[in-house]
């Protein structure tokens, strides 16, 4: 696949962040540089990056796709009361590909695993904190 002008674009704003944005939000970032670029245009150079490996495509519990320029592999954790999503500093366990290798007939490629809790933010909204 060929990095357009606007592929490149699209991966510099996305690089930028660690939020994993909708198309939506890569979008109102791409705008501020390529004013006359269109939502579906973004939508499909998205698609497609993401079909390419050039960045990572987040299909999170019933949210709307989000995008992630980080693709080597590690885990992310969602947040059940906004919907935020964050990586989580920690090592991927391939122990887990071999575990579940034993267990079944199929060639494991992979994992993916999503933590799901409150994020700091609602926690405070609700008076609460963090207990760590």
């Amino acid at each position: 696949m060929r990095l357009t002008t606007q592929r490149q674009i699209i991966l510099e704003e996305l690089g930028k962040v660690t939020s994993h944005p909708t198309a939506n939000e890569v979008y109102d970032m791409v705008r501020k540089r390529l004013p006359r670029i269109g939502l579906g245009t973004v939508y499909r150079n998205l698609e497609l990056m993401a079909e390419s490996g050039i960045i990572l495509k987040l299909e999170v519990g019933g949210t709307q796709k989000r995008f992630d320029a980080t693709v080597t592999p590690h885990y992310h954790i969602r947040c059940s009361s906004c919907g935020k999503v964050d990586d989580i500093d920690l090592e991927v366990q391939q122990e887990i590909n071999e575990a579940a290798a034993k267990t079944c007939n199929y060639k494991i490629l992979g994992h993916h695993i999503e933590f799901s809790g409150i994020c700091s933010e609602c926690l405070e909204k609700n008076g609460e904190q963090l207990l760590n």
